[in-house]
């Protein structure tokens, strides 16, 4: 990206009008100078003025485009500059004053070749020095006044090496620190974009825990319940009547998570109630669906805690019992205990079920699901079991709040 890009069309476009104004009253003054030299005669002013004045509109439908873009199109500086130089140089020829055009042509051989300093030092050694000589091998003026000519030359080729150089530092400063802006910024919009894929990624994974914690759960123990209704429809009338009626508050339970969830809202289970009132009543249910015992133990002193940590609480116990339904065998005894402890929160679900092998059992959603929840807010998540004994899910959950440094570590 050029240095005239990175500015912004409009503001360089808009801050170029004051150059158009130097140039024009450089161009102007030299016009007056052309006319009113004392010599040579009238014709070859007037010859020299209107050679000058061509110079203008080529300026205008030429020089101007190529110097707003900074000399981007490099064939078309080439071309405007041969063109201006060739302009420039007869009636420099004819009339010495003309020369005072040099402090036009010097700014633009440097803002159109600041890529190429060495071409725009030769074309500065044309501008300054080819005029006098030109100059002087027309009109063999005396010594003196070529000797002060050339000397004007000089010092002029001189400030305008100085100046140009500066100039050309200033531009290729420019245009770094352009590049550095544009790829700035191009960082700035990748950052964006990896934000928002992590953002879309991490709200993905969100929804799908909840999800399987809440409405998959619900779903689960509904099919159980209709299996267990179909084998009591005919002896066990009373107790099939028991299970629809379970069947109904599980699906209201179920619709109301899910409108929960649709609003963005906490768990219902923890509306107007305590963890361990919450914790109770999933407890209750299991016992209601199973019919295996169940019991829960509450130690420590019970308080508010922050609701990322009892949601996160909440969900480990639903998903710890829901794996007790499915796996743990029938009428196999839980134990659900709940622990508060300074700084920390303790909950452990312990079946007398089947158990299995950690080594190759542990690979399931639902126990990665916990494992995710309680690392997002710097806990820890284990899970004991062995073929034969059962099984055992211990979380461990910080109740203070942690620095985001380490909440943005890996879990």
């Amino acid at each position: 990206m050029s240095a005239g890009s990175a500015r912004g069309g409009d503001e360089w476009t808009n801050g170029f009008l004051r150059w158009d104004a130097y140039f024009a009253v450089v161009y102007g003054c030299t016009l007056v100078f052309i006319l009113g030299a004392a010599a040579p005669g009238p014709g070859p002013r007037a010859a020299a003025a209107v050679l000058l004045t061509a110079s203008v509109p080529w300026y205008i439908a030429v020089g101007r485009p190529a110097l707003i873009v900074e000399g981007e199109d490099e064939r078309r500086s080439l071309i405007y500059l041969t063109g201006a130089v060739a302009l420039f140089l007869p009636p420099a020829f004819l009339v010495g004053e003309t020369r005072l055009a040099t402090f036009a042509l010097a700014p633009q051989c440097f803002m159109l070749l600041w890529m190429h300093m060495r071409r725009a030092l030769v074309l500065m050694a044309v501008i300054n020095l080819v005029p006098v000589v030109g100059w002087g091998l027309l009109w063999r003026p005396q010594a003196d006044d070529v000797f002060f000519q050339a000397v004007f030359a000089v010092v002029t080729l001189a400030f305008s090496a100085a100046f140009g150089g500066w100039t050309i530092r200033i531009i290729t400063q420019s245009a770094e620190r352009a590049d550095l802006i544009a790829e700035l910024n191009a960082s700035r919009e990748e950052v964006a974009r990896l934000s928002a894929e992590r953002g879309a990624l991490s709200e993905r994974a969100r929804m799908s825990r909840e999800i399987h914690d809440t409405l998959a759960q619900g779903f689960t123990s509904l099919l159980m319940l209709v299996q267990a209704v179909e084998s009591e429809l005919d002896g066990e009338p009373d107790e099939a009547r028991r299970h629809l009626a379970l069947m109904a508050r599980t699906a209201r339970e179920n619709l109301a998570e899910a409108r929960a969830l649709v609003a963005g809202d906490g768990p219902t289970g923890l509306d107007g109630s305590s963890l361990p009132d919450a914790v109770r009543r999933l407890v209750a249910r299991h016992h209601e669906q199973t019919g295996a015992a169940a019991s829960v133990e509450v130690t420590g002193a019970v308080r508010a805690l922050p609701a990322g940590v009892e949601v996160v609480a909440l969900r480990a116990c639903q998903e710890s019992l829901s794996n007790a339904r499915r796996h743990a065998g029938p009428a196999a005894p839980v134990t659900v205990s709940l622990r508060y402890a300074p700084g920390e929160l303790s909950l452990r679900v312990r079946d007398e079920g089947h158990g299995f092998g950690t080594g190759a059992g542990t690979g399931g959603y639902g126990l990665a699901g916990i494992r995710a929840r309680a690392g997002e807010i710097g806990g820890t998540a284990d899970v004991r079991s062995t073929p034969g004994n059962g099984t055992e899910v211990v979380i461990t959950l910080p109740t203070a709040p942690l620095p985001a440094a380490a909440l943005r570590s890996p879990a």
